[in-house]
């Protein structure tokens, strides 16, 4: 198993090509965190947080960069993607704080208010930063008979069925959740962060 310890520092951002692996029962989840290249400069906006009508673009492989649909996305797969400036088209990939991860579930499985943050009846964005020490959040699997977010750095694990509380691990708070919905067939911010992203230390 591949594994990557990102920088701390809130404005820290992953090398382009990093891969993050987290495997349950088969299922793996690959986390590239950042759009460009280290001698790339950094764009106005590209460290801002989520805005409403930012779209959601893949964040990895030979899709980065373009728009997130709801077809793209299948029910046992983490979706690295970043926001992105839908006017001036800047990615906002300056703060690994901007990570996010977008995962199918069946609607009638969510509690109302996870429900009513999801885009197409069960598509939920949550932070890719654990709240606990900062580290990526990469995998998704079964533990104590439910399927969870896991931070394999230092075991926090999230239902991301109940607005991300916390199953089990330090994590002092429950992972932060994005709402999303559809408009003009992409995925795109609806609103901003529900709770603080990352752990207290963090900007």
């Amino acid at each position: 198993m591949k594994r990557f310890v990102p920088r701390r520092s809130a404005v820290a951002r992953l090398p382009r090509r990093a891969v993050l692996v987290g495997l349950a029962a088969g299922v793996s989840c690959g986390l590239a965190v950042s759009a460009r290249g280290e001698d790339e400069p950094e764009k106005p906006g590209s460290d801002d947080r989520p805005r409403p009508g930012d779209v959601l673009v893949f964040a990895e492989d030979e899709h980065a960069g373009q728009p997130v649909k709801p077809a793209d996305l299948s029910g046992a797969t983490l979706t690295p993607v970043w926001p992105m400036d839908p006017a001036s088209r800047v990615v906002r990939d300056g703060s690994r704080l901007n990570a996010l991860l977008l995962l199918r579930l069946d609607p009638q499985e969510l509690d109302v208010e996870t429900r009513s943050a999801s885009a197409d009846g069960g598509i939920v964005a949550y932070s890719a930063i654990c709240a606990h020490a900062g580290c990526p959040v990469t995998g998704f699997l079964e533990e104590q008979g439910q399927q969870v977010l896991k931070c394999f750095c230092h075991g926090s694990a999230y239902d991301p069925r109940r607005q991300g509380a916390v199953v089990s691990g330090p994590a002092p708070r429950r992972l932060a959740g994005l709402p999303i919905e559809i408009a003009d067939g992409q995925l795109v911010v609806k609103a901003t962060f529900n709770g603080k992203v990352g752990p207290t230390q963090s900007g």
